[in-house]
């Protein structure tokens, strides 16, 4: 079920707030009278967000969702078990090397088995052991999410026996934390100590509602009216035989994915953060406006934060870090990136292109980035802008083969001619150029502007800041919502690039 669908809009979401709402606001009344009562009402809160965050998974493939369950109760009676123990003892490693096997095992098998089957039978294939090719194994289904909510579940086991995080002995919250709805899908990957005290005890403001309503249809409208409309772009060009791809063509391709991923991500992760909030939790952000970076290490600070956090946290400092020999620092950088780009995808092309991502941040230490702190902002920003892009084509292109006929065409070796205007209509346009402005911090910038000039109002000034200030934050969101419903309604694209991650 894709949150920007009408079922999930209009069906889902208003009946399960109903029966939220019902159930969690007597355990902020009950708090003030009675613990035992506020804890009722709150467990049963949580079993109503559990019950329909497993209907929200289970929508499309019933069956996988037993994946996440077993996951579930696996690093819940893991985290236990450590928690037992004193110290980090053998038995409390085993017991988290018990934790990562169940997880990177089952991530391996759904996830990366199709991948080595279809590189065992190249291989075969090229040795001329054609007879061995492999044939009659079935194609395993991919679990929507697996990715995410298999390093969310491995970050809680490996944070307890850091002894940075207590063990929770409540399987029900734990199982709300796994499985929680807004997040599931694409995240942003939440970490149990971002939660924990909330899972315990939350309020949830009538402000706090609001803004995550608001923020839910910004979410939305990026997804809806930018994403899905320069998608239409994107996929055509993307679609087409590369004997027909022309350096206009290739170009306009690449920058409509460029724009496409981005919004379409982003508006994902403000659509988890938003309804987060309206549930009363708080969820880490996971962009921060990465098309204004001014190197790759920057970008990588703004892009998808709570992945490159994780994989910094869990992969990059325990393997040595920045500390020794340079040599092994590169190592690392390039290691991580590999993983990252196999994260990702299950393709060659995610390992390239997470490679790719390694080698620009070693030769940044190298001396690129200095170089770079002394050139005019607007050649760091091309140039980090240069490399999102390029990285773009191989996260895009369905194999190595296309994504290298498209790198040809944007130097001006492609085989087609055709022009790529025929596939502007105004409508991409407008979302092009929307997407352009907005990729930017112009909307804080202007939020800025105007809180200054509220502050430094006084009288019928600082009244009428107050009364547009009201007017604004009401008719947004159903305006918003008004639009993104009519382009639902009348058939948009409507991808979703983080389905298969």
């Amino acid at each position: 079920m894709l949150f920007s669908s009408l079922v999930f809009l209009f069906g889902f979401l208003p009946l399960f707030f109903v029966g939220y709402l019902a159930l969690f606001l007597p355990s902020m009344r009950g708090s003030a009278q009675s613990g035992t009562s506020a804890n009722a009402w709150r467990k049963a809160s949580h079993a109503w967000l559990l019950a329909w965050s497993i209907g929200f998974y289970a929508w499309g493939e019933f069956e996988l969702v037993l994946v996440m369950v077993l996951s579930t109760f696996v690093d819940y009676a893991c985290g236990l078990a450590i928690s037992r123990r004193q110290g980090r003892d053998r038995r409390g490693r085993a017991w988290l090397v018990a934790s990562l096997c169940t997880n990177l095992g089952l991530l391996a098998f759904f996830k990366y088995a199709n991948f080595g089957i279809e590189n065992a039978r190249s291989f075969l294939t090229w040795v001329g052991a054609d007879g061995l090719a492999l044939s009659g194994i079935p194609e395993i289904a991919l679990p929507l999410g697996i990715s995410f909510y298999t390093f969310q579940s491995m970050s809680y086991t490996i944070d307890v026996y850091r002894r940075q995080v207590e063990a929770t002995s409540s399987l029900l919250d734990f199982a709300c934390y796994v499985t929680m709805f807004p997040q599931l899908v694409a995240g942003p990957i939440v970490r149990y100590v971002d939660v924990a005290a909330e899972l315990r005890q939350r309020s949830l403001r009538i402000e706090d509602f609001a803004s995550g309503a608001l923020r839910f249809t910004v979410g939305l409208a990026k997804k809806v009216l930018i994403a899905n409309t320069v998608a239409q772009v994107a996929d055509r060009i993307f679609d087409l035989p590369t004997s027909e791809v022309s350096t206009s063509l290739a170009w306009v391709g690449a920058l409509a994915y460029t724009l496409q991923i981005y919004f379409d991500f982003s508006g994902y992760s403000d659509m988890a953060i938003g309804l987060g909030r309206m549930l009363g939790f708080r969820f880490p952000e996971n962009f921060n406006y990465p098309y204004v970076a001014r190197s790759n290490q920057d970008f990588w600070r703004r892009w998808h934060i709570s992945l490159s956090t994780w994989f910094r946290d869990y992969l990059y400092i325990p393997l040595g870090g920045n500390r020794g020999h340079p040599l092994v620092v590169y190592r690392n950088l390039v290691l991580v990136f590999l993983l990252c780009g196999l994260w990702h995808g299950a393709s060659w092309n995610f390992v390239i292109w997470g490679g790719i991502h390694g080698l620009f941040l070693i030769v940044e230490r190298r001396g690129l980035g200095r170089w770079l702190e002394a050139r005019p902002r607007a050649l760091q920003h091309v140039y980090a802008l240069a490399v999102a892009v390029g990285g773009g084509v191989l996260f895009r292109a369905e194999t190595l083969e296309q994504a290298g006929a498209f790198y040809a065409a944007m130097v001006g070796l492609g085989a087609g001619v055709a022009s790529a205007m025929w596939l502007l209509d105004p409508a991409v346009l407008v979302a092009a150029a929307a997407g352009a402005v907005f990729a930017t911090p112009v909307a804080p910038l202007l939020l800025r502007t105007w809180q200054r000039g509220h502050a430094a109002s006084t009288g019928l000034a600082r009244s009428s800041f107050v009364v547009s200030e009201t007017i604004v934050l009401a008719a947004t969101p159903p305006l918003l919502l008004t639009a993104c419903t009519a382009a639902l309604a009348a058939g948009t694209h409507n991808p979703f690039i983080y389905f298969r991650f």
